[in-house]
């Protein structure tokens, strides 16, 4: 895309443009439903593609991925028109509605919050003397969901990671009070816990719930220096006022929130000395030896931020496929992918639609795909299946939250998660990266279908990044549900190419950047093998036995899995 590409919301009146949209989707509809229902005289295969399942994930992907949606943010008239094409398509495919009110639908309140420039503001009085930082430049306050206009001044300790943690034995907070304080500690968790704690202990959320249970009132994330190295402070204060969302609870509130913490702030590395009043060499070097200790910051801070706080909805879109068999009809395998993106941002080389290609309108084509292979079997796999594009997974996994605590079938009747996300597919490979099937009895289910398929499995080539957390399946995690999450491969057919550099190249260039596009070299053939993929790992579930378990001793298991598993 290039600078000269118009701005489309530009081009028409609001009312034209809807109007436009509404039509352009009901010819979308028609087109699929004939194209659906012509099956037979189309699907063959062409030159230079893997027959037509390639070819209607490639038209998924070009229609999602396209400026007219302006990069799918939840909340946006660019995602409702997206929402609106996939319940089109799960119409086409022969998917009976299973959203709210017997529609496609699930609805998803929200808060919307953005930083306000004016008002934001940290000040450190220490020793007689003030030192104010830099809005943007130095510090950023995090987005607010509780208050417009927040202020707190007090005195603060540092708690290192923010981690109490009983196995393996690990307290950050140790010997010091947070009641009536500000917490100044660092992101992430000790390098001596294993993958699956250090993503747990990680997570902001868990750090500000463990802050709220000591009495903390705020809470400063100061950035390391490898922080600076894996993501430029300058890089994410380009987009200051982006905005953020949270789940609105029936009150109007939002949903951990966390609301005792008055007022949140993130500092960069540069400024870490100004805050703690020492060399922060020695605490970052600590990080890593596992060996930081907390203590308390003399003098006291002044944290204030403003944020503008709007009520705001989104939607899943939920389709089912009724199973087969008299009882196990009556449980689901959930499939999912986020429909969402990141909207429209800082320009980069004058474009500003972030229009998420990979990131995930591949994987949504990839999940109808595995959809439609599904609907089209003789026989349906014994339980039913869920097939839903969620919301907000940019903002937090959101939709994925709202589904797992507020499903629109019963809770106990879901017996797994197949998660596809961002498949990175851009150079032919031989393999799929299953994330998290060590975790659970899929392991065997997704080893034979990939068997069965004639596709590799591949270990995770990052596991220290610890995605199993860090996408929509998580949200099912949390509520005690098996999952896994499957992320295309990385061992290149071509000698001489390396797929693992090839990967990290998208993430170094294009992750999150308008350069997410659909003219990228996209593997359409890799992407119909993972449809395939998903399809028989959903039709294996489907029709096993046993529903999918945790294995014995597993740290997610342990943590959410229910106290009593609903009977086989």
């Amino acid at each position: 895309m290039t600078a000269s590409r118009p701005n489309r919301r530009l081009l028409a009146h609001p009312a034209v443009v809807g109007l436009a949209i509404a039509l352009l989707a009901a010819l979308i509809a028609l087109v699929l439903v004939v194209r659906e229902r012509r099956a037979d005289a189309v699907d063959r295969p062409v030159p230079g593609m893997a027959g037509t399942a390639a070819q209607r994930i490639e038209a998924d992907v070009r229609f999602l991925a396209d400026d007219l949606l302006e990069g799918r943010e939840a909340g946006t008239r660019g995602y409702q028109l997206a929402s609106l094409y996939v319940a089109e398509r799960m119409r086409a495919i022969g998917l009976e509605p299973g959203g709210e009110d017997g529609s496609y639908f699930q609805r998803v309140p929200l808060l919307r919050a953005q930083r306000l420039a004016d008002g934001g503001e940290l000040r450190i009085e220490r020793d007689g003397a003030v030192r104010t930082l830099r809005f943007r430049e130095d510090f950023l306050p995090a987005l607010n969901y509780n208050a417009a206009d927040a202020r707190i001044t007090a005195p603060a300790v540092f708690v290192g990671q923010g981690v109490n943690a009983p196995s393996p034995k690990h307290d950050d907070f140790r010997g010091v009070d947070l009641s009536g304080k500000i917490a100044v500690l660092f992101a992430g968790a000790p390098a001596k816990f294993d993958n699956d704690r250090r993503a747990f202990y990680s997570s902001t959320r868990e750090k500000l719930a463990e802050l709220v249970r000591r009495g903390a009132v705020g809470a400063v994330f100061v950035a390391t220096d490898e922080d600076e190295k894996r993501r430029p402070w300058a890089r994410g204060a380009a987009d200051w006022d982006q905005p953020g969302m949270r789940l609105r609870g029936p009150d109007g509130r939002g949903i951990d929130t966390f609301p005792q913490l008055r007022v949140v702030t993130n500092v960069n590395a540069a400024s870490a000395a100004a805050l703690l009043g020492r060399d922060p060499a020695p605490l970052f070097k600590a990080v890593n030896d596992g060996t930081l200790a907390p203590f308390e910051l003399p003098g006291t801070l002044t944290l204030a931020a403003r944020t503008q706080i709007t009520a705001d909805e989104s939607r899943n879109v939920v389709g089912r496929l009724p199973g087969s068999h008299r009882t196990l009809a009556a449980e689901h395998v959930a499939f999912t992918a986020h429909l969402d993106h990141v909207g429209i941002g800082t320009p980069v080389d004058g474009d500003a639609i972030y229009n998420g290609a990979l990131d995930n309108a591949l994987g949504i084509g990839i999940m109808l795909e595995a959809a439609r292979e599904l609907a089209a079997r003789p026989v349906s796999p014994r339980r039913s299946s869920l097939f839903i594009a969620l919301t907000a997974e940019e903002k937090g996994l959101l939709g994925a939250e709202w589904f797992a605590s507020h499903p629109t079938v019963p809770r106990e009747s879901i017996v797994a998660n197949v998660n596809m996300d961002m498949p990175i597919l851009l150079t032919p490979t031989t393999d799929v990266i299953p994330i998290g099937i060590e975790h659970s009895t899929l392991q065997p289910i997704v080893e034979r279908a990939a068997r069965e398929v004639g596709v590799e499995l591949s270990p995770d080539p990052f596991p220290e990044q610890v995605v199993f957390v860090r996408s929509d399946q998580y949200a099912f995690i949390r509520a005690g549900i098996p999952a896994v999450y499957l992320d295309g491969g990385m061992e290149a057919t071509q000698r001489g190419i390396d797929g693992k550099a090839a990967l990290q190249g998208f993430l170094d260039e294009h992750y999150h950047e308008p350069s997410d596009e659909a003219d990228q070299p996209i593997q359409y053939r890799d992407a119909a093998r993972l449809a395939r993929l998903n399809a028989r790992i959903g039709e294996l579930i489907g029709n096993g036995a046993q529903r999918p378990r945790w294995n014995a001793g597993d740290f997610f298991g342990e943590r959410f899995a229910p106290k009593s598993a609903p009977a086989q």
